[in-house]
């Protein structure tokens, strides 16, 4: 196992070994060198995976939760939703998250008159869940804001790595930049407004040089105004790993097992909001959950900055997938709103998108149709219809087959079981003899719905008359 220095192997056992929030306070380690991992993150190569021998136990929470931050992260990667847009889809994610709230928060702007406008009529809908919170900057002006706005909850930016603290903040320590997020987070209390700490850049920070301490504070400021504080755990750049034996600070499990068990935060207070800039989104944002936290931030159909956020209707399905239930959530909203992306707001979803791009239940391989013709469960995950509201379909392309003929056909037609025909039908037959022709002439490279519809009228006349009125919308 490769030790790197920095990740400070011997504090992480003597830490894990005191497993204690009752320990002395972990005072902030104020080195004048920033400490930015370059044995990690050499940045003229890719991000490196180092382990260091140590494993954490799995503990994932009783209660889980979705959160959302559409219109805060997600509106930093597109133009700004407006006011009747952004409670459109505030009413998909109250449909989402069900009766009991699995989709428990969103978090809003709170600057223009747009976002002060959207989260006024939002709370006007009388709706519990999601819970409408704030987002603001580690400012007192900023916090005026969210008292005005009247949000019992605010995250507060808490930039904690080095890279932030030496380049962003210049000229102050550790200490100073920690005491200006404890005075912000102080007054918000005091003010009656449960708190959230946004510690952006985690995966790059010194874990128990300032992660920790800063924590321990917090939890220290909570028992004092007997209000929340959350935190936050951003993996700004997409860095993190989802395995217990990877080394801080790339180690998700790790960061949530010393938060937990060192730092003393609940569960329920503690967050992970991913990034999606190594493809590492999901497993990072699942693996969160599997090792501790309650509450994962996501951003609908994971549109956010640079790579995206991890998307909130794959972590719908990952709850199912831990918790053995959907726990009322309505997964045939996630298709409303795909629906409501492309034809409201524009927004062109990669066709290979999973659950709700065009191509993720169709077929175009004969040997897949196939399949499928004989056992609908052989290539497909789920009942994609039952769930999403979108049966499978099939492209047809010159490796389709005469099953691809059959199964578009029986789909199209939507056929039951005892109706369905088969790949070796005379009127299959003729279909995929035609379709072959226009291959091999060149004139087309996939035949499309349409063109389907119309050689089913040409060499399927009687089906046809017998079976229009059947036809699923092309």
């Amino acid at each position: 196992m490769v030790n790197i220095d920095g990740c400070d192997r011997d504090a992480l056992i003597k830490a894990i070994r005191a497993e204690s929030a009752d320990a002395p306070d972990i005072e902030i380690s104020d080195d004048p060198t920033p400490k930015v991992y370059k044995d990690i993150f050499p940045f003229d190569a890719p991000p490196k995976a180092t382990w260091d021998g140590i494993t954490v136990p799995m503990e994932m929470p009783e209660n889980l939760w979705v959160t959302d931050t559409t219109f805060r992260d997600g509106q930093q990667a597109r133009e700004p939703y407006t006011v009747d847009q952004i409670v459109k889809l505030y009413k998909y994610l109250n449909s989402i998250g069900g009766p009991k709230g699995k989709v428990l928060m969103t978090e809003c702007f709170l600057y223009t008159h747009r976002d002060k406008e959207a989260v006024k009529q939002c709370r006007a809908l009388g709706l519990q869940y999601p819970g409408i919170t704030g987002w603001i900057r580690a400012s007192k002006d900023d916090l005026q804001l969210a008292k005005e706005a009247k949000v019992e909850e605010v995250g507060m930016l808490a930039s904690i790595s080095d890279y932030h603290i030496f380049y962003k903040f210049k000229g102050l320590s550790r200490s100073q930049v920690i005491s200006k997020y404890l005075d912000v987070i102080e007054e918000g209390l005091k003010q009656g407004i449960s708190m959230r700490a946004h510690i952006e850049d985690a995966t790059r920070a010194d874990i128990l040089g300032v992660v920790v301490p800063f924590a321990k504070r917090l939890m220290a400021l909570s028992e004092k105004y007997r209000l929340p504080v959350k935190i936050r755990v951003p993996d700004t750049l997409g860095l993190g790993l989802p395995w217990p034996q990877a080394s801080l600070p790339r180690s998700i499990p790790k960061i949530m097992f010393v938060l937990r068990h060192i730092a003393g935060v609940p569960s329920e207070w503690l967050e992970f909001h991913g990034h999606n800039d190594f493809h590492m989104g999901i497993a990072n944002a699942t693996s969160a959950w599997m090792y501790g936290a309650s509450l994962n931030s996501t951003t609908l159909l994971g549109i956010g900055e640079r790579a995206g956020n991890v998307p909130l209707e794959a972590m719908v399905f990952q709850y199912a997938g831990l918790k053995g239930t959907l726990d009322g959530m309505d997964t045939l909203a996630i298709t409303s709103v795909a629906r409501f992306y492309k034809a409201q707001l524009g927004y062109s979803i990669p066709p290979f998108y999973p659950l709700v791009g065009r191509n993720f239940n169709i077929t175009r391989a004969g040997i897949h149709a196939d399949g499928v013709l004989k056992n609908i469960e052989m290539y497909l995950p789920f009942d994609t219809e039952r769930l999403l509201g979108v049966p499978p379909g099939v492209s047809i392309t010159p490796y389709s087959g005469n099953a691809g003929v059959a199964f578009w056909i029986n789909y199209y037609f939507a056929l039951k079981n005892g109706e369905k025909i088969d790949k070796d039908h005379p009127g299959v037959m003729k279909i995929y003899n035609e379709i072959l022709k226009i291959f091999e002439s060149g004139k087309a490279l996939s035949i499309s719905d349409k063109q389907m519809l119309s050689l089913v009228m040409k060499l399927m006349p009687d089906f046809y008359e017998a079976n229009k009125s059947r036809i699923n919308s092309l």
